[in-house]
């Protein structure tokens, strides 16, 4: 693997969040991925998507070991301005890299946070 292939730190998911990655895909047969979305808040927005890009489950908000999620998502539904990272965690056999790097274009679009 090189440099550039290796995922970054923000790229890796957590244990919680392969849980919710888990339940996300088996409830969404046409998934290929689940897009994270990491807030400031310690918030997160997941969703499922599929082989055009396109969502293939609904948008789920959580907070590790809470009944709810914050106060500031509550307010702003997680706005973009607070996001610390974002990415693409792909079931394996994950798709070719040209057809991933064109799904996160078009789902997360051409600048990342991390």
């Amino acid at each position: 693997m090189s440099q550039q292939e290796q995922p970054t730190k923000q790229q890796v998911t957590d244990k919680s969040e392969e849980a919710m990655i888990e339940g996300i895909l088996e409830g969404s047969p046409d998934g290929i991925g689940v897009v994270v979305v990491r807030l400031d808040c310690g918030c997160r927005k997941m969703a499922a998507v599929d082989k055009k890009g396109e969502a293939a489950s609904k948008v789920i908000m959580y907070r590790d070991n809470a009944l709810t999620i914050c106060d500031k998502c509550q307010q702003d539904n997680g706005a973009f301005t607070r996001v610390t990272a974002e990415f693409i965690h792909w079931v394996k056999p994950a798709p070719a890299p040209a057809t991933q790097k064109e799904i996160e274009i078009k789902v997360l679009g051409s600048h990342t946070t991390h």
